[in-house]
This record gives C-alpha cells, structure tokens and sequence, in this order.
C-alpha cells in the first residue's frame, strides 16, 4: 500500500520544494517506488528534477481539467525509481477554471486512486497558500509534513496550518494526519535556530523529526542543475540529511 505525504506549509520560504525533491529521491535511492506531485504553479519540484516546464503537453493542470490522462502526465523514471507528475504556470488558471465543478477538492484523489498502488510512497509538493490545489492535495494525502524554518514566526505560521490540517480532517479527509515537522535551513552558528527549535518542541504535542535540515550551499545549487543534492554531491551535509530523513520517514 502506497504512502501519501503531502510537504506542505502556508508561508512560502520554507524548504518545502527542497523537501519535497530531496525526501523523494533520497527515498527512490534507497530502493522505493516514488512518484512526486507538484501542485504548485510555480513548477519549482518540476524544473528542480531536470524538466523544462516550457515543453510539457500534459500537465496536472491538463489533468485536473479532464484534458489528459493520468498515464499521460506522469513522467515515469526521470531518476532510477522515482517518477514526476510535472506542473507549471498553466496550473495558475485551475482556480478560476474549476469554480464550477463538482466535488472539485476531490479531483486529484481521483485520480490518484488509480495508479497508487504502483508506488510505494507519493510525495506532494503544494503551493505556499491555502487554495483549491493545497486542498487537492490534502484530501488525497494520508499524511502532512510540514517543513519549518528556523526563524522567530516559524510557530505562528505553524499554529495556523494545524488547525487548517484539522479542519480537512473533519470536513474532507477524516484519515489525514500530521506526520510530522522537520526543521529546515538551520544555521548551527546563531542562537535564534536553536531557540525555534526548543520553542516548538516546547509548544507543539506531535511528531518533530530528529533530522534537522542545515543551511547548506550545495542545496541551494542542486535545483539550477535540475538534480536533487544526493546525485548533484552526494557527500554533502544537505545530501546526508536528506538520507537520514527519508530513514526516518520509512521507519514511521
């Protein structure tokens, strides 16, 4: 049975499409099915794992509107075991575009539904916001993982996404849960990272994952060479991080 996590956080800045690569390949690499989601029209997952967005014919987007197949869209093997379901701007007009559907917070749960069980764990990068396309991904999910910057608001905006998590759990999703946090972009040298992180662990009653993302420059370069930082340099803190956290996430 297949593993749906969606990556998910409302301020944008946090790591999440960093997440959402890294997780997803570092997963693939140790030998599971992987197929990853990008939600978000920016199309940053996509263009991160080597896709030019330009060229793409059948996106979630032709998807989501009943325009293409699923089997279409899915970019199959870009990496050993790991698989894309690309995006890009297109995907901007959904909104407006599926005002008038039926159940529109359920379409990529349908389709979803057919292929999952050809993949061992589906990792969804959504959008920075709270949209039709964030819901999409939350009703489709079993889980949510929310990536946290060490900086001071990284518990308001956390506060909020809680109770977002728990309000498609009572109207939508009743089988969503929290996964869990992972902090990102920690800087080991200033007192404010290590503050955010006993600050949450004080306040927050769920799972906080032992693996801390560091800021790391290998990282930030991986994505304008369209690799994920285990192929870009695979001996580097971001890449050893990552691992330990795909360690972690199957473990649970």
């Amino acid at each position: 049975m297949s593993r749906i996590i969606a990556v998910a956080n409302q301020k944008g800045g946090v790591g999440k499409t960093t997440t959402a690569i890294n997780l997803a390949a570092c997963l693939a690499e140790k030998g599971k099915k992987v197929l990853t989601i990008d939600i978000d029209p920016q199309g940053n997952t996509t263009s991160g794992l080597g896709i030019d967005k330009t060229e793409l014919e059948h996106t979630i987007y032709h998807l989501m509107l009943g325009e293409s197949d699923i089997e279409e869209c899915i970019l199959e093997n870009i990496f050993e075991n790991l698989s894309l379901l690309p995006a890009n701007v297109d995907l901007a007009g959904a909104e407006i575009e599926l005002i008038s559907v039926e159940s529109r917070e359920f379409l990529l749960k349908k389709y979803i539904e057919k292929i999952k069980d050809q993949y061992e764990y589906i990792i969804i990068d959504c959008p920075p916001s709270l949209s039709i396309l964030t819901l999409n991904a939350l009703t489709t999910a079993n889980t949510v993982l929310v990536p946290i910057q060490c900086e001071f608001y990284a518990l308001e905006g956390l506060t909020q996404l809680i109770n977002t998590i728990n309000l498609v759990k009572s109207r939508l999703n009743s089988n969503l849960e929290l996964e869990g946090v992972v902090f990102t972009m920690y800087d080991a040298r200033t007192n404010l990272s290590l503050q955010v992180v006993e600050e949450v662990k004080k306040n927050l009653h769920t799972n906080i994952y032992k693996t801390i993302i560091p800021r790391n420059v290998r990282l930030g370069e991986a994505p304008s060479h369209g690799l994920p930082i285990n192929i870009y340099d695979s001996n580097s803190k971001g890449a050893e991080s990552y691992r330990l956290l795909a360690d972690e996430v199957i473990d649970r």
